[in-house]
């Protein structure tokens, strides 16, 4: 149990870093130019169509049955933040942890922009290596308390070290179809965790809050500025399915917020929360259709927590 506790502040810093880099908006599919231009590449316009939250309700199902093995696994779910969830914690924990993630952006867009790259690829590398391992050792401790399946920890260090190496190949080096799976997978698996562990009122700050800052990182902050730098030294960061580059932060925080909705409120404000969202998806993807690039947070955030609070009022 207290392993597993471990693993999860760990998995708290990588979150910090891995999302703040995430390429956190959906644009049509880009290639740089030059160092400070990109240009759409595709023989017509980009239409949206409701195929384009098919990766959205992967990661939502993922969340789900995340928060379920959670649910069972009777874990002690304690705040692992800095604030109580009283008075002016809640917005003071939504401040540092934006902060804290907008600090990281800018940090990566510096190292762009002076061209250590490999230094970045590196990085990244090393951050999905940790993520990769540590969701398979906590995962694992859950399925052992869960089902009582008693896996000695020798077997789950050898299913983490698996699990690291098949990530590497196929999300760093290989980059291929399985890669995009994986990443859903990553962030379905990891917004459940941070449903699970960020209380209600932290949660609903710490959303709102990134919805406001995915606006500016996208239009006038780093994030903006490191997808136009390329996206190929940041592997894991994002996916693209069709035309469109979705962020690993993005369906984090979707996957969060359904998460922390399904365990605060239940099931049907869980389908209300997974509603909210793939509608502000869409919505999202048709302002893509006129801009070219679009935040994806604020759109299915505000809808997700809009949606799941309506219905838990009338239920």
């Amino acid at each position: 149990m207290a392993y597993a506790l471990a693993q999860l502040r760990t998995l708290k810093l990588y979150v910090l870093f891995k999302t703040a880099i995430g390429a956190k908006r959906l644009s049509h599919r880009l290639k740089s130019t030059n160092s400070r231009s990109v240009r759409i590449v595709t023989g017509g316009k980009f239409k949206a169509t409701p195929i384009y939250i098919l990766p959205i309700s992967v990661s939502l199902v993922v969340s789900i049955l995340c928060t379920l093995l959670v649910v069972e696994s009777k874990i002690p779910v304690e705040s692992t933040l800095i604030l109580p969830e009283t008075g002016y914690g809640p917005l003071l924990n939504g401040v540092i942890f934006v902060l804290a993630m907008g600090l990281v952006a800018s940090l990566i867009y510096l190292l762009l922009k002076f061209g250590v790259h490999r230094f970045v690829r590196v990085l990244m590398g090393l951050a999905i290596s940790v993520l990769a391992f540590t969701l398979m050792i906590f995962y694992s401790e859950l399925l052992n308390l869960a089902f009582s399946l008693r896996l000695p920890i020798l077997v789950i260090l050898v299913l983490g070290i698996l699990a690291t190496a098949f990530v590497i190949f196929q999300v760093v080096l290989r980059r291929g179809k399985l890669s995009k799976i994986t990443i859903l997978i990553f962030g379905g698996a990891t917004g459940s965790l941070l449903g699970a562990y960020i209380p209600l009122m932290s949660a609903v700050f710490i959303l709102l809050l990134l919805a406001v800052y995915d606006v500016i990182a996208v239009f006038k902050g780093p994030v903006g500025k490191i997808a136009e730098k390329g996206l190929e030294n940041l592997p894991g960061a994002s996916f693209s399915f069709k035309d469109i580059h979705i962020g690993l932060g993005d369906v984090t925080f979707y996957s969060m917020l359904a998460s922390r909705v399904f365990l605060s409120y239940g099931w049907i404000s869980y389908m209300g929360a997974a509603f909210g969202v793939l509608v502000g998806s869409y919505l999202s993807f048709k302002m893509v259709e006129k801009k070219g690039m679009f935040p994806g947070l604020p759109f299915p955030i505000i809808l997700g927590l809009l949606a799941s609070f309506t219905v838990s009022v009338f239920t």
